[in-house]
């Protein structure tokens, strides 16, 4: 065998392996993903490491499932209690919260639910009921479609029992939640930062916004190399390490649609 042959064929062996080291997988959410927030945050990433970033968007409960299985490195959501569930099962190494935005209830300028202008979402959510307006969920166990359920248990509705052909779940994410709520002229719960972004809004518009109970908490997690001893340890602490570091929270804070800030870093190291 020449030796120009043996160099290629070296050179076709170790470039799977160099590759495969030089990307790191992260299942997050459809709100980060389509907001444009990693459009922006990763090539940040890449050009102070080196190290590429393959983003899966999915609800935040597939985006966990991934975790589980050892199908991502990294997982960053929205849903505390299922992330600290994530860690005490032993799952996730350890969560790092990064930042919050809030929701807010978006529907019709008709607003045939007398809900726009308010701040209570409880309230809005029961009117929305009595007064069967159309509303759009998620319904794809998402971190906003599990704050949207536990907002309706709030309002004292229980949704599996008293939906009807007013409530419509999607099954997808949350700018074709937003298509449909559009096209039926619906309610629906949105994250800030994807209703800012989404310029199909038709006649939809802020119903309601400000309630406490609307805050939307981000964390992120390693998963465990533990369980799974191919997850790429040092590359996503790498990551993890640089999104809660002063850079990483900083060109959080520097992401903007319109002059108006999407989210808002709050990491503790």
């Amino acid at each position: 065998m020449g030796l120009i042959v043996k160099i290629v064929l070296a050179f076709l062996l170790c470039t799977p392996v160099h590759a495969q080291q030089k990307f790191i997988t992260v299942a997050s959410t459809t709100s980060t993903e389509q907001s444009g927030l990693f459009k922006h945050l990763l090539p940040l990433f890449e050009k102070r490491t080196g190290m590429q970033v393959r983003v899966v968007a999915l609800g935040t409960g597939q985006s966990l499932d991934m975790g589980k299985r050892g199908d991502a490195d990294v997982v960053f959501v929205h849903a505390k209690a299922l992330e600290e569930k994530f860690v005490a099962e032993g799952y996730g190494v350890k969560r790092f919260e990064v930042m919050y935005n809030d929701f807010v209830l978006v529907g019709p300028k008709t607003d045939p639910a007398k809900v726009g202008g308010t701040k209570d979402i409880v309230a809005a959510l029961a009117k929305i009921r009595a007064a069967r307006a159309p509303f759009a969920s998620r319904g794809d166990r998402s971190g906003t479609h599990f704050a949207e359920l536990e907002l309706w248990k709030l309002a004292g509705v229980d949704i599996a029992k008293d939906r009807g052909p007013w409530y419509r779940d999607t099954g997808s994410g949350m700018g074709p939640t937003l298509n449909t709520a559009a096209g039926m002229n619906a309610y629906a719960l949105a994250d800030r930062g994807t209703w800012l972004s989404f310029k199909n809004r038709g006649e939809l518009v802020i119903s309601v916004e400000g309630d406490q109970r609307l805050f939307n908490q981000y964390g992120v997690m390693l998963v465990n190399p533990a369980k799974h001893p191919h997850v790429k340890k040092e590359m996503g602490q790498a990551f993890i390490d640089w999104i809660i570091s002063p850079a990483g929270q900083k060109a959080i804070a520097e992401y903007k649609i319109g002059g108006e800030q999407l989210f808002f870093p709050n990491a503790k190291r």
